[in-house]
């Protein structure tokens, strides 16, 4: 059937458009049952916890399965691990659908009935958006209304594959539960209301206006080096404030890297089995096919030039038909190829550089005249022989700049835009085109360094990579395993990188449980698994290496925060820095003696008093100069009268005395509509069904230990 095509092309309804609209999987209640054989009792080891119900890890693991192969099954193919990490999410959020909004949806009375399903399925009026969208052709925009009836027909009289109708059964739930939402999050958003009182202190935070001197003494004043920070402090502030900080899940780690890259013996090695290579290609009856037999990657044996490195299109270009070029270096790639001549093709292919004086096409004609006379004039330097690669990298406006302008190679096939093609690929040889070329994107000087060519070369290629051979790999694990097994803690394996320069101790701070990369390690996800492990502890160092891509690993836990169990020490750097400005505030206030006028009175405090003075500001968007936005002394300055002057206080970036030289009240308004309206703009269409899903959510409890596990 045509829509099933269409859900094995995009992984299927259930894996493409629900994901983005609430859920992916939806899985029934009962099914997890904590009754005598539901999946979900039984085990102490708990995936999490979501409105009081345990999710056992086991079945957890059952779910993302069946779910694994039904994406396998509606798509032809493996899941990626990136896949397979979205499949738990999903599987997990069709849980918290069931323990956490379901009940809600229930007390609620929303409910979807059979009528309203065909409706959302079949009907003219009513048919769901993403019914819609699964029988509608994307290039056309069209809905094709006899597909749909001819699958429709097609499951209501049972002649769908099995693998049809397990997709089509997913998508049917899922589609129910997305209506369920829909109707829970239409209701909530009715009970949306911004009141006279708040639309009218939106329009006072607007247009109330003050004039106003302040001196200003920022924390930033006074060296960090003059106030100590106690580690009783930390913990004071903490237990004063602990409403302020959340509790987070994280893991510090120290590690050190054996990089396994290619010894020279494995280079040497290399370089005699290209040699030989390239005998056999040149004595080669059929070069195509021994060169494919050979080579770790393949090489098209039909290549334009911007398929083609400079250097080797330079080796073919000088060489004859039947010759062997190469090797030819580009990374860890060495690379031979057999010239067999060259072929036409129907595009063409150029290389060219160019200067962009940007002027975009809605500019004003002020700037696209300044834009021009500007091209124009380098236009002419260069024709009077400046170099060109030089005032690219001067005048250039994108990204080519850098490069004086280099384009690399490209086919007249509508790669750049038209008039830019039309400019490069009409000049005949190379050099200087000597007009500016206008686009959209504003005026070019070009110069084509290669010319036009539809010219196509013929070739039989091999590539092979230089990697690491497996003595050399061996080697350097004997390494690793030799330090990993003589080290127990992070002291000794300190002392044993110190007698060691080659090894470098790095640093992964703060990971948190869902990363699968640190620093420069990508997919380290077994390290972060292994330094979330419950029976891992601060000090304990690796039992075994771990082996992620050319690196050989091994890691000594540092410290541990915990969602559950936070702790003073898990915001240290925040606290010490609160408590800083406190004690720098203290210092500030002790030598600030408020006499006379504020010139004055920074005269008498010394370095780091400033004086300044703002007019018209409003509390919404109002800026203290030097001292940028500090609400607590924008409030001082508007909730005091004209003509007050505050005692010193304490403001979120330093010490302020402040004078509120003028006040003007905005008057009275009969509509506050227009307000309100920014009120509810402001806070966003969804605000409401926001707020009620977080506190679902927060109501349900949740606990989840997945990224622990996984």
């Amino acid at each position: 059937m045509a829509l099933i095509n269409k859900i094995r092309e995009k992984s299927g309804i259930a894996v493409a458009v629900i994901a983005v609209a609430l859920l992916l999987f939806i899985v029934g209640g009962d099914f997890f049952s904590q009754q005598s054989g539901g999946l979900l009792g039984g085990s102490n080891n708990k995936v999490g916890e979501i409105g009081g119900t345990d999710i056992d890890y086991q079945q957890f693991v059952k779910l993302v399965d069946t779910q694994r192969q039904q994406f396998e099954l509606s798509s032809g193919r493996s899941t990626t691990e990136q896949e397979l990490q979205q499949i738990r999410t999903q599987v997990w959020e069709s849980l918290i659908q069931d323990y956490a909004y379901a009940p809600e949806y229930d007390a609620l009375g929303i409910e979807v009935s059979p009528e309203e399903l065909r409706e959302m399925i079949q009907g003219t009026n009513n048919m769901h958006q993403y019914v819609r969208q699964q029988f509608t052709d994307p290039n056309t925009g069209q809905f094709n209304d006899a597909q749909h009836r001819e699958f429709i027909n097609a499951a209501a009289n049972k002649t769908l594959t099995p693998e049809q109708q397990l997709l089509w059964n997913n998508f049917k739930t899922n589609l129910i539960q997305i209506r369920k939402n829909e109707k829970f999050q239409n209701l909530i958003g009715k009970t949306e209301f911004v009141s006279k009182i708040e639309a009218k202190k939106e329009y006072k935070i607007q247009n109330d206006k003050i004039d106003a001197s302040y001196l200003y003494v920022p924390f930033y004043s006074i060296n960090d080096t003059t106030v100590k920070v106690s580690d009783k402090m930390v913990s004071d502030y903490y237990s004063n404030h602990k409403n302020e900080y959340q509790g987070y899940d994280s893991r510090s780690f120290d590690y050190v890297v054996y990089q396994v890259v290619p010894a020279a013996e494995d280079s040497a090695a290399l370089r005699d089995e290209i040699n030989l290579l390239a005998r056999g290609l040149a004595a080669a009856e059929n070069p195509q096919a021994y060169a494919n037999a050979n080579s770790d990657e393949r090489i098209p044996n039909s290549l334009s030039p911007n398929q083609l490195t400079p250097e080797v299109k330079s080796l073919l270009d000088n060489s004859i038909v039947g010759a062997t070029v190469g090797p030819v270096k580009d990374g860890n790639n060495y690379s031979i190829y057999k010239y067999e001549g060259t072929e036409r093709d129907s595009v063409q292919t150029a290389r060219a550089s160019h200067i962009l004086i940007r002027a975009d096409a809605t500019a004003p004609d002020s700037v696209k005249a300044a834009a021009r006379v500007k091209a124009q004039d380098i236009l002419n330097q260069i024709k009077n022989g400046a170099n060109f690669e030089s005032l690219a990298q001067i005048n250039g406006s994108d990204g080519t700049a850098q490069n004086g302008g280099d384009l690399g190679y490209f086919s007249n096939n509508g790669q750049m835009v038209k008039p830019f093609e039309d400019a490069i690929f009409g000049f005949r040889g190379t050099g200087l085109i000597p007009n500016l070329v206008t686009t959209d994107f504003g005026y070019h000087i070009i110069k084509v360094t290669d010319a036009p060519s539809n010219l196509r070369y013929k070739v039989a290629g091999i590539t092979k990579v230089l990697s690491a051979s497996e003595a050399t790999q061996n080697e350097a694990y004997q390494k690793a395993e030799e330090l990993r097994a003589n080290v127990s803690n992070l002291e000794q394996l300190q002392a044993a990188i110190q007698k060691d320069p080659s090894l470098v101790l790095l640093s992964a701070d703060r990971v948190n449980p869902a990363a699968t990369n640190f620093n420069t390690i990508q997919n380290g996800r077994e390290v972060v698994l292994w330094a979330f492990n419950e029976n891992v502890k601060p000090g304990d160092v690796t039992d075994h290496v771990f082996v992620i891509d050319n690196n050989y690993i091994i890691a000594v836990l540092k410290s541990a925060t915990d969602q559950e169990d936070p702790k003073a020490s898990d915001f240290k750097d925040q606290i010490e820095f609160k408590v800083k400005n406190e004690l720098k505030a203290d210092i500030i206030l002790k030598k600030l003696k408020a006499e006379g006028d504020l010139e004055t009175i920074a005269k008498n405090y010394g370095a780091g008093a400033l004086v300044e003075s703002v007019s018209d500001i409003n509390f919404q968007t109002g800026m203290l100069n030097s001292a940028g936005v500090d609400p607590i002394a924008l409030g001082r300055a508007f909730g005091q009268k004209q003509g007050n002057r505050s005692k010193p206080f304490v403001g979120e970036n330093g010490v302020y005395i402040m004078e509120t030289t003028k006040k003007v009240l905005a008057p009275e308004i009969a509509d506050y509509t227009p307000y309100k309206d920014q009120v509810i703009q402001r806070k966003g269409a969804f605000m409401a069904g926001s707020l009620a899903d977080q506190a679902i959510r927060e109501n349900a409890d949740i606990i989840d230990r997945r990224a622990k596990m996984f």
